[in-house]
């Protein structure tokens, strides 16, 4: 039986749920090199990013219309789309969560593993001098 978690809820059960039917949508179309990246510490925009790539931009946009329908269909709210028309690079904005659908140059070109990443380190490297002052 499964159990549909109130989309207006952000505990860690919706999160969980949203995630996992992030990731199924995207591996549904054969997305690869599905990252998942928490960043609450890191902003108040979103709880988590999650990023793939795609083989060429029709498959990235036919990636996104499969986490929009996907997740319609279970009842969270799409907040919105972005890229389409090139497809190089698609977010879909789940509010807690975003997903970035991208060719592998775009992917590479960005790198926002690393940008994040190195984010949270200096972030992390400046708490630490801080409470050492």
């Amino acid at each position: 039986m499964t159990t549909e978690l109130d989309p207006n809820k952000s505990d860690a059960n919706y999160l969980e749920g949203l995630k996992l039917a992030v990731v199924d949508a995207i591996e549904d179309i054969k997305g690869f090199d599905i990252t998942v990246m928490d960043v609450r510490k890191l902003t108040s925009m979103t709880s988590y990013m999650i990023v793939a790539s795609a083989t060429s931009s029709r498959q990235a946009k036919a990636i996104a219309d499969n986490v929009r329908e996907k997740l319609k269909e279970k009842g969270y709210a799409i907040r919105g789309t972005e890229g389409e028309k090139e497809g190089e690079w698609v977010l879909v904005d789940l509010n807690d969560i975003v997903a970035h659908i991208m060719v592998p140059t775009t992917r590479a070109y960005y790198n926002l593993e690393q940008l994040w990443g190195e984010a949270e380190t200096r972030r992390g490297h400046i708490k630490a001098d801080h409470g050492a002052a």
